[in-house]
């Protein structure tokens, strides 16, 4: 398999997704929620270049014991739970051991929110334009599960913006959010890291530097 990438990165994929929310989000009062951690580096430039607030929305899935790539649902930030009620009944799992799983993931979003937040409260969204940022999507249930949870925190819209997704995947996202923005949708599609030049790993502690540093850039905006 050889592919041309189209991103150096993920700060330069979020500077050009930010250049092209600018005609859709403008003079809206927007706010930049990414996904950790891939998300994080493409929602801190995006949100830079939209002159916007960044924070961040937790996902976690909620894999089957023993089998923890198969998915029956998903946690968000909140305690928001999506689940996948038939596959739940073809696997004949109790609602005991749903609980027990969910209970183990809500611990784990709350970790992570104290490790990057480091005492800083989410930012208010009711109301308000989000765009929804990851570095890329494949099959979209993370995201989905992330726009399921925002719904419940009464935003004006929800915007789902990535540099590259899968073609189907962007499709199937345009029937649960107000606006699908990809930027690339190359079929076949392949996975998310083959369209980046580099892809390393983000790790918790740039997440924590970037969100402190968006906060510290916008807090003379918002005392203003």
């Amino acid at each position: 398999m050889l592919v041309k990438p189209l991103f150096h990165d993920r700060f330069e994929a979020g500077e050009i997704l930010g250049r092209q929310l600018g005609g859709i989000v403008a003079g809206r009062n927007a706010v930049v929620l990414a996904l950790p951690r891939g998300g994080v580096p493409v929602g801190f430039e995006a949100a830079r270049t939209l002159d916007a607030d960044l924070d961040i929305l937790l996902v976690q899935k909620l894999g089957v014991p023993g089998h923890e790539e198969l998915a029956i649902g998903a946690i968000a930030s909140g305690g928001v739970r999506v689940l996948n009620e038939d596959l739940i009944k073809e696997l004949y799992l109790s609602s005991l051991l749903i609980e027990r799983i969910t209970a183990r993931e809500q611990r784990e979003i709350e970790r992570r929110e104290r490790l990057y937040r480091q005492g800083r409260p989410p930012l208010p969204v009711g109301g308000r334009t989000v765009i929804l940022i990851d570095d890329g999507l494949a099959t979209g249930a993370t995201m989905l599960a992330a726009a399921r949870a925002l719904r419940t925190r009464r935003p004006d819209r929800i915007i789902v913006a990535v540099p590259v997704a899968a073609p189907e995947t962007c499709e199937e996202l345009r029937q649960h959010v107000d606006e699908v923005v990809c930027l690339a949708t190359p079929d076949p599609f392949y996975a998310v890291g083959v369209w980046y030049e580099h892809f390393s790993q983000t790790s918790d502690d740039e997440v924590r530097g970037l969100l402190e540093l968006a906060s510290r850039e916008r807090a003379p905006l918002r005392s203003a």
